[in-house]
């Protein structure tokens, strides 16, 4: 191999990165909420969604990365100077409402996991989960954008291999996997958990995110060579992060099928965690929790760090971190204090995040489409076109979720 060679691919993997912070957004504990209860409710039914739903991701996330990387801007930052005053205002507090809904889920998740592991109260385990986010977020603002990455593709790899564990000790049918890739859905709740889980997978603060996380990491490159790499190895970084972020939901989704399903366990994270150590051992049960406080430990400061991006493009205004770390914190504690379902809290939280995708993804197809700001790394046609498709067939489904639940 020539030496221009290996260092174009060493200089690529060093370039990989800023995908992994926003994959965390993507095995959070909203997901294992949404996963663990298809899996005990349908089995393998709503695998197919999980599949999709990674997909359509991947294509956001390149879309948001490529947005900050030729613009300069962050989604949010190019949305607000794209609208009036009252209007980013009122653009801002559906965003807040988001981060909020995400914010729910990571928090409720690290204190069920912490439950499990040492038996914390659930609004002690609220509050730990709260502070040592928030010390990661430490990290990231005392010791660079790199190492922050570093630590939170740490925390994705415990967070696989706690959710992967089992399958070296149990795995599923063949035959029943590929039915679960076949689209279909079976009443109006499992159209709900499909929602849960759209809105687990595209979650609109990991798209908001993700085009400030290039510019932290790479800057605004000029047009040429630097650029077209950059580009290159964002393909990559997306690729191989939704990649590791799919294998884990489908997963979650396989666990629970195998050891919950029509074993008269409640469908929630609990369950699932004591029915794998019934049926798997000690080891594989801690592994699954270690997976999922890891899970929210990591989704928590990257769920606040999308907070803070999202209010700077919008409304021009740094809030220092311990403010925004209880705004977004305060109720979820809320939450856990008054005894609401943990787990149906989780599903729900999911449902409201999948409101935010479209207004996410709509402007940004919009924005990566308009020549006069991308210049002559305009979408492609076709890419438009499905970056259309994404969200308005989200649209569809919310409107369908509404109406049946209404109905029903």
């Amino acid at each position: 191999m020539a030496q221009g060679t290996r260092a174009s691919l060493r200089e690529s993997w060093y370039l990989l990165g800023p995908a992994f912070v926003a994959a965390i957004a993507y095995v959070d504990p909203g997901n294992v909420a949404a996963n663990v209860s298809s899996g005990s409710q349908f089995g393998y039914l709503l695998l197919w969604v999980i599949v999709v739903a990674n997909v359509l991701a991947g294509l956001v996330q390149y879309l948001s990365a490529k947005l900050g990387l030729v613009t300069g801007r962050s989604l949010p930052a190019a949305i607000g100077k794209r609208i009036s005053r009252p209007w980013r205002l009122t653009y801002w507090a559906q965003a807040e409402l988001v981060a909020v809904a995400t914010d729910m889920a990571e928090i409720v998740g690290g204190a069920i996991a912490l439950r499990i592991l040492f038996g914390l109260p659930l609004l002690l385990g609220g509050l730990v989960t709260g502070v040592v986010s928030l010390l990661l977020l430490a990290i990231q603002d005392r010791r660079g954008q790199i190492i922050f990455e570093r630590v939170i593709t740490g925390l994705l790899l415990v967070i696989a291999i706690g959710f992967a564990a089992s399958f070296f000790v149990k795995t599923p049918p063949t035959g029943a996997v590929l039915s679960g890739l076949v689209p279909r859905f079976h009443g109006t709740e499992s159209v709900l958990l499909a929602a849960a889980i759209l809105g687990a997978t595209v979650m609109p603060h990991a798209v908001y995110l993700h085009s400030g996380l290039v510019l932290d990491r790479h800057g605004h490159p000029a047009e040429g060579h630097h650029r077209r790499l950059l580009l290159r190895v964002t393909r990559l970084d997306v690729v191989l992060a939704m990649a590791v972020a799919g294998t884990v939901n489908a997963a979650m989704l396989l666990v629970a099928a195998i050891n919950l399903q029509n074993q008269g366990v409640a469908a929630t994270i609990d369950g699932a965690y004591a029915a794998i150590h019934n049926t798997l051992g000690t080891t594989i049960a801690v592994l699954f929790a270690i997976g999922l406080l890891a899970s929210g430990l990591a989704s928590s400061s990257v769920g606040s760090y999308a907070g803070a991006m999202i209010m700077q493009g919008l409304l021009h205004r740094s809030v220092p971190m311990l403010l925004r770390r209880l705004i977004t914190l305060c109720p979820a504690l809320v939450i856990l204090a008054v005894g609401v379902d943990p787990t149906r809290t989780l599903v729900l939280s999911q449902v409201v995040l999948s409101f935010g995708i479209p207004f996410a993804v709509l402007p940004l197809v919009r924005l990566t489409s308009d020549r006069g700001l991308m210049g002559s790394d305009t979408n492609h046609p076709a890419t438009t076109a499905a970056g259309w498709a994404v969200g308005i067939l989200i649209s569809l489904l919310n409107m369908v979720l509404i109406w049946l639940t209404v109905a029903g």
